[in-house]
């Protein structure tokens, strides 16, 4: 059991640093773009190229748990065990498909793991958000 929640946490630090790198990525590349969009569909742009840069953060994330409870003999097959971790990840819990009785600490784990990574990546939204009103501000003022 122990062994199993240090490969949890292991896994808990490996999402923080996929997600710190690519939110990281993310800031830079706003940073190049210079001025601030003022279109409407400038601004749309940017939040989908944003929103389907943050998804692939976490379905990267999803995958490395995945692996982990393929790799661990938690999860027959690899379709299962994305299906898994994806909507645990996510706090979905269908309950369809649950984790054999040694590894559901392991699935609690990455519950809280996909909350504070979904809660940063909402973070970072915000920001981007924040900086559209202000750049809208000084260019009415």
């Amino acid at each position: 059991m122990l062994i199993r929640l240090l490969g949890a946490w292991v896994l808990m630090a490996l999402s923080v640093a996929i997600h710190a790198g690519g939110l990281s990525w993310a800031l830079r590349w706003l940073r190049r773009r210079g001025a601030t969009p003022a279109l409407f569909w400038q601004w749309t742009w940017l939040f989908v190229h944003i929103a389907g840069s943050v998804i692939v953060l976490h379905l990267l994330e999803i995958t490395a748990w995945a692996v982990y409870y393929l790799w661990g003999g938690a999860m027959a097959d690899l379709p299962a065990a994305l299906y898994f971790s994806a909507v645990t990840y996510t706090t979905t819990g269908y309950g369809d498909i649950v984790l054999p009785q040694d590894w559901r600490l392991v699935g609690a784990v990455e519950a809280l793991t996909g909350i504070l990574m979904c809660g940063w990546s909402t973070g970072f939204f915000f920001a981007v958000v924040t900086r559209m009103f202000d750049a809208g501000n000084r260019a009415n003022a």
